[in-house]
């Protein structure tokens, strides 16, 4: 089967951007994966499927203009393609418009607020070039502009390129790799060696002198799973067991977040706030002398005020009035009236302790990295096992999720406060 081609494309398509303009009728495609394997070419093919229909919009983002713009990108390809032809180029707007009066724009979101600069517009036709360069919630709110009048035979089309890697690699991955193929959501992917019309030699040995081995395996061989590692937790250290020792002294600590996540089209978040996240751990100590660090559950939620009050009770009354509640403050009156609240209004009946942490998350986090390195840190088996040894592996990277690490972290260091230290109705 053919896909739908325009006239106005130079080439045939290869065989996986074949397959990839052949998915119309699935709204959301991620194209790509390995460097090389024609990932441009394919949205802008697919951007110019239907410039026959009247009334069709394409728009096509990338991160800045001069991603846009750079040698061989796409706006300078769309010029190779279309100059003589009876396509017209607006060069202020950066848009082709056909005889048709479909157009096909070029656009970038290099801030967070610049999605709103396409609010109230219509696209049947949205695509992002290197997506893993873009943050969920700029994705999110374009897709609230995909849309079309009724009677218009085209079909709405959400599309992505990317490699691995970038700020946008966990959300990517999550929203396209990681799932079934549906008749929503599906992912083409695209090698080196799929791409007949790159020099391979020569591009291997570009891509083979990178000397970053995590950034040479998302490049060359499209690799998801792996991600550069921090520098203070490996995966491996952590002891997975399936139940904790009886007699532990246990500790709930949260770390609350000060936004709530708002929702925008279709319920899908418009930011990407941190987690409030909760750790029960224990330090259970040896007769040698050693200690270990157990952890037996984790869990988090985004929210309003409400719900994040109504979500830390209900793990309270689970957890039961035997285990002590810490609450993470910062620094000024309305930490501590944070913790007043909860003490006296959302907990009441509960042992509940405000802790004002000193230093940074590194150092925070540095005695769970040095008890997980001598094979000390305990996780009691459960759902929230993946997604924190992920946190931690990552921490600390820039645009990952730590909330759940600092709960731990936290929840280590106040379990060897003394309950003498702290008077009746003291809150800190």
């Amino acid at each position: 089967m053919e896909p739908r081609m325009s006239s106005y494309v130079p080439h045939r398509p290869h065989a996986t951007q074949a397959a990839f303009l052949l998915l119309g009728a699935v709204r959301e495609v991620l194209f790509g994966g390995a460097a090389g394997g024609g990932k441009s070419d394919a949205l802008l093919m697919a951007a110019l499927q239907y410039v026959d229909v009247a009334g069709y919009a394409a728009v096509l983002f990338r991160r800045t203009y001069q991603d846009l713009n750079q040698p061989d990108a796409l706006i300078p390809r769309s010029k190779t393609w279309l100059k003589g032809t009876d396509a017209h180029w607006d060069n202020e707007l950066h848009q082709w418009t056909f005889p048709s009066g479909a157009l096909v724009k070029f656009a970038y979101l290099q801030h967070a607020d610049d999605v709103f600069n396409y609010q109230g517009a219509a696209y049947q036709f949205i695509a992002f070039d290197e997506l893993t360069q873009f943050t969920q919630p700029m994705y999110d709110y374009l897709h609230g502009r995909l849309r079309k009048p009724e009677g218009m035979d085209v079909p709405l089309r959400m599309r992505g390129s990317a490699n691995p890697g970038g700020v946008g690699h966990e959300w990517v991955k999550a929203k396209f790799i990681d799932v079934k193929p549906s008749g929503e959501v599906a992912f083409v992917p695209s090698k080196l060696e799929d791409n007949p019309s790159l020099d391979k030699a020569e591009y291997e040995k570009s891509l083979g002198a990178i000397a970053d081995p995590v950034l040479r395996a998302q490049l060359r061989h499209g690799d998801w799973k792996v991600r550069p590692a921090g520098k203070l937790f490996r995966r491996e250290w952590f002891q997975l067991v399936d139940e904790a020792p009886a007699g532990l002294r246990w500790v709930r600590y949260w770390d609350l977040a000060a936004t709530e996540e708002r929702l925008g089209v279709r319920g899908k978040p418009k930011n990407d706030p941190d987690w409030t996240a909760g750790g029960k751990v224990a330090v259970r100590k040896l007769k040698d002398g050693a200690q270990e660090l157990w952890v037996r559950d984790v869990r988090r939620i985004r929210g309003t005020p409400r719900e994040v009050e109504t979500f830390v009770k209900a793990t309270a009354e689970e957890d039961g009035k035997a285990v002590p509640i810490w609450l993470e403050e910062e620094p000024g009156s309305s930490g501590k009236n944070t913790t007043f609240n909860y003490a006296s209004r959302v907990l009441f009946g509960f042992t509940v302790r405000g802790h004002r942490k000193t230093g940074s998350k590194v150092e925070m986090w540095g005695p769970v990295s040095s008890q997980a390195q001598a094979g000390n840190v305990y996780l009691v088996r459960g759902a929230w096992n993946g997604w924190w040894v992920e946190e931690a592996v990552a921490a600390p990277n820039p645009g990952v999720h730590d909330d759940g690490l600092d709960a731990v972290a936290g929840g280590m260091a106040v379990s060897a406060v003394p309950d003498a230290t702290f008077r009746v109705g003291s809150y800190r």
